[in-house]
């Protein structure tokens, strides 16, 4: 029993240690991006050595690879149910996403800031975000195309055009939101541009 003890509290410390370091790493890269953001940065916000953060992450490029799979998991715990039902209920579930997205303003700087320089093609999140991004206008598309068949959007609607043109705007008015967060609502101006393609109520 004792031994059993030990061993909690040790996967504990750990637990506890990996998301000390990826509060800290998605600071550093939310504000100083990949390339200039370093270990010895992360270092200095958690007060352990870089050798300490290397012994969870052997490398700065698995750091950032953690960032971007811890803020999935979150998003993932909260919303998978409501983004994989299909049709409307799909479309609710991204303004809900957006929404809650907003009460968490240093992973929308870190994505912004991360997915821009990931069109390199040598950057180490560059098919991560080809792969996100792929994710994200497919699920849009289905749900209008769903939406479509049940009568719900505008005749004669490009589903595959209309998902690429809401991801644009998504991204678009979370940079507008990052340079004033005072003036600029990006759940409630999706949820209106979503609406704009429907004939029922979103």
């Amino acid at each position: 029993m004792a031994g059993t003890r030990a061993k909690r509290g040790e996967y504990a410390k750990t637990a506890e240690r990996r998301h000390q370091i990826l509060s800290a790493a998605t600071e550093v890269f939310a504000t100083l991006g990949f390339h200039k953001g370093s270990l010895r940065d992360v270092s200095e916000r958690t007060g352990l050595t870089q050798a300490g953060i290397l012994h969870h992450f052997p490398g700065k490029s698995d750091l950032l690879n953690g960032v971007l799979v811890w803020r999935d998991e979150q998003s993932r715990e909260r919303f998978d149910e409501g983004l994989s039902a299909g049709g409307l209920r799909t479309l609710r579930t991204v303004v809900d996403l957006i929404q809650y997205n907003q009460t968490t303003p240093h992973l929308v700087e870190l994505y912004t800031t991360i997915a821009a320089e990931a069109t390199s093609t040598d950057h180490p999140a560059h098919e991560y975000f080809q792969r996100r991004y792929a994710w994200a206008v497919r699920t849009l598309r289905e749900a209008l195309e769903q939406a479509a068949a049940a009568g719900q959007v505008a005749p004669g609607l490009d589903c595959a055009r209309a998902a690429r043109l809401t991801v644009a705007v998504m991204d678009g008015l979370n940079i507008q939101w990052l340079l004033d967060r005072t003036s600029v609502d990006v759940a409630d101006d999706v949820r209106q541009h979503i609406q704009s393609l429907l004939t029922v109520e979103l």
